[in-house]
């Protein structure tokens, strides 16, 4: 957006890409935008995102924003475009987000990001993100996202091996595959493709890439050319983050989520049965509405059954608009303690992981500040690092309950 935006001429502007996932990403970003009117009072103030897409009138009612723009629409060429801006102009430019059927690859940026033009930061190359689907055509009973991102839609192979192929010889080493819903890529191209056949076009015709990542897999959707490739395929990293949620089958069967817990646990040790250094990350909710004691018990301890050193724990919060929202609710104060106790759940399983890790020598990708990542998604951080980008054997020799310790092999 900031390259489309300064191609378009726009000047003193703040543009703020909303969220609206929990009701708190959605009040951070109103709390932006008062913050962007206080710090830049003379400021065009543009607001964007997932809440700006849902709910564009609560946006424009702010006094502070000068104009909403809907999340196709943000990454146009012309959208920042002078003649949109100004008396007499729409101030909501927001369209049907369910009718866009098209998707063109978004590189997101990376860890690293290559400076933009004229901000004055470093230009290295580590790890690039990019978007290759968008859209969900689930429809999850706690879950708002479909109603800012559309329905699924999939960038077609040949552009995402292109964009790779730029990547790579813009210096990236490593590549992440996006989507709001990554494991449906393909089921809108002709012939329904599957996301195993993306993959393996990409591993083939950009010999020279190193690692390749998913950002989040679906565990009811891995497909069986996808998981032969996972298990077997050294530049695919040892790494899954998958979209759990829970593991009680009640709760998962209210959020209409399409796996089991046993069919979670089975994938999961068929990978480790296949690739032993594989880990696993996942996205988990507390205290959905009419989860007890039990239910809970199975979602806590599916953590250390699978072995997840990557938790990323969400206290349940209702959406207006999604049907969860008119079930009865958990008690706030029980969500919160439901919550911290998946999150030491999650903490024991990460220091048992990286303890385990000691005396190991793997290859980093090196980002800053003497860290790199190892394929498995393990922090390390050596003393006199080797330049952001770089890959290099490291030996481990020790381990905190974040990150690891090591030093450069050879």
């Amino acid at each position: 957006m900031v390259t489309l935006a300064r191609d378009d001429g726009l000047t003193d502007a703040v543009i703020i890409n909303t969220c609206a996932v929990t009701n708190e990403a959605v009040a951070e970003s109103r709390r932006r935008v008062r913050k962007a009117r206080r710090d830049r009072p003379g400021a065009t103030v543009i607001v964007t995102g997932c809440a700006a897409q849902i709910d564009p009138t609560a946006f424009a009612a702010m006094p502070e924003v000068d104009q909403v723009l809907g999340n196709h629409d943000k990454m146009l060429p012309g959208a920042f475009a002078a003649e949109h801006f100004g008396a007499g102009t729409e101030r909501i430019r927001v369209n049907d987000i369910m009718a866009v059927r098209n998707s063109a690859p978004q590189f997101l940026g990376s860890e690293n990001s290559p400076g933009l033009k004229g901000d004055g930061r470093a230009q290295s190359r580590t790890r690039a993100f990019l978007q290759v689907q968008n859209g969900c055509d689930h429809r999850c009973t706690f879950c708002i996202i479909p109603y800012g991102r559309g329905n699924a839609r999939s960038v077609p192979a040949g552009e995402v091996v292109s964009h790779v192929r730029n990547l790579v010889r813009q210096g990236y080493r490593e590549v992440v595959l996006t989507g709001v819903d990554l494991s449906s890529w393909g089921g809108d191209l002709p012939g329904q493709p599957p996301l195993g056949d993306l993959v393996r076009r990409v591993l083939k015709l950009v010999p020279e890439l190193a690692r390749l990542r998913f950002s989040s897999i679906d565990p009811a959707e891995v497909d069986p050319v996808l998981f032969e490739l996972i298990v077997s395929e050294p530049r695919i990293t040892p790494y899954l983050h998958l979209s759990l949620q829970a593991g009680d089958d009640m709760i998962l069967k209210r959020m209409k989520r399409r796996h089991s817990r046993q069919q979670v646990v089975d994938l999961c040790a068929e990978l480790q049965a296949r690739r032993p250094e594989i880990t696993f990350g996942a996205d988990m909710i507390a205290g959905f509405p009419t989860e007890d004691d039990a239910m809970f018990d199975n979602s806590r301890t599916i953590v250390a059954d699978i072995g997840i050193p990557w938790l990323h724990v969400f206290p349940y919060s209702a959406r207006e608009g999604t049907p969860a929202a008119r079930i009865p609710p958990v008690d706030g104060n029980i969500v919160k303690v439901r919550a911290r106790l998946l999150r030491e759940a999650g903490a024991a399983v990460k220091a048992a992981h990286l303890a385990a890790r000691i005396g190991d020598t793997d290859t980093a990708l090196f980002e800053e500040n003497g860290q790199g990542r190892l394929p498995d998604f393990s922090l390390v951080r050596v003393d006199n690092p080797p330049p952001a980008g770089s890959l290099a054997r490291v030996t481990v020799i020790g381990a905190t309950d974040d990150h690891l310790m090591g030093s450069l092999h050879g």
